[in-house]
Formats: structure tokens, sequence, C-alpha cells
């Protein structure tokens, strides 16, 4: 089997340079929702606190892996190890993106009600921690294709 070089698959700095960007988008996220005590009275908040609490771990382990592959030795790509970061990656992509939705959907529907459900610094929190939702998607759908791209070239 040849080896195949594909930037952004798991092994190579690109993948690397990805999961450190999900680890801080997923943090910075989970900080934003978490700095408010009330945020366990809106489903769609815990959903997000869930979520990035998996989120988080899983990018750390595999930019442990990737840092290892990267720096100390080249480890080679299996079939059966790839096909798993290919579901993980899917997963936790599609629940990242409902977890970004219902909490920009649910802080945007609180800034339309006023003040009385809503403080203004505390919807921009909201808010904000929506945006490092949706970056951190979008990074986990980035590795998710790309590992896909890896795995169906194998």
């Amino acid at each position: 089997m040849e080896e195949l070089d594909l930037a952004g698959a798991f092994g190579t700095s690109a993948s690397l340079a990805l999961r450190l960007g999900q680890i801080v988008f997923s943090s910075s996220s989970l900080l934003f929702i978490c700095l408010d005590v009330g945020f366990y009275s809106y489903t769609a908040f815990c959903y997000l606190v869930t979520v990035m609490g998996l989120v988080i771990p899983w990018s750390i382990t595999l930019l442990v892996v990737d840092a290892y592959s990267v720096f100390i030795q080249y480890l080679p790509v299996q079939r059966r190890l790839i096909i798993i970061i290919f579901f993980g990656d899917m997963i936790l992509s599609y629940l990242s993106l409902a977890a970004a939705c219902s909490t920009a959907s649910i802080a945007d529907l609180l800034c339309e009600a006023g003040r009385s459900h809503c403080p203004s610094e505390l919807c921009d929190r909201y808010r904000l921690s929506a945006a490092m939702a949706f970056l951190s998607w979008f990074l986990s759908s980035v590795s998710f294709v790309f590992n896909f791209w890896l795995f169906s070239s194998m």
C-alpha cells in the first residue's frame, strides 16, 4: 500500500492545526457559556456545554497523536484507525452544528425578548459562545471531509 500525503488528513501538520483550532474554539465556547450561572435554565445551552465537553477531549486526544506523528515519529495510517476518526469527527461535527444552531437561536430569541430575560452583556456572551461553537464545527467538518477523502482513497 502506498503512502498517501493528503494535507489535513490524520497525522499531518494541517490536522494538528485543525485539532488545535478545535480545542481553542470549543474551550472558548464553553468558557463564554459557563461564565453565567443561569445557563442551565435553557436546554440548548446545556446541550452546547455537553457537546463541547465531548469535543474537547476528542480533539485533545487526536492533537496528541497528530503531534506525535508530526514531531517524533510518523505513524503508519491504518484503515481501522481512520474509520474510527472519520465516524468520530462526523458525529461530533453534526452534534456541534446542532448545538451551535440551537444556542444561536435561543440567544437571539432572548435578546429579542428584552432586558428582563437577558441583560445585554449576557446575551452578547451567549452569541459569542455560539459563534465559537460554529467555528469549532467548521474545523471539525473540515477534518471530517479530509479524513473521508483519505479513507476513500485507501
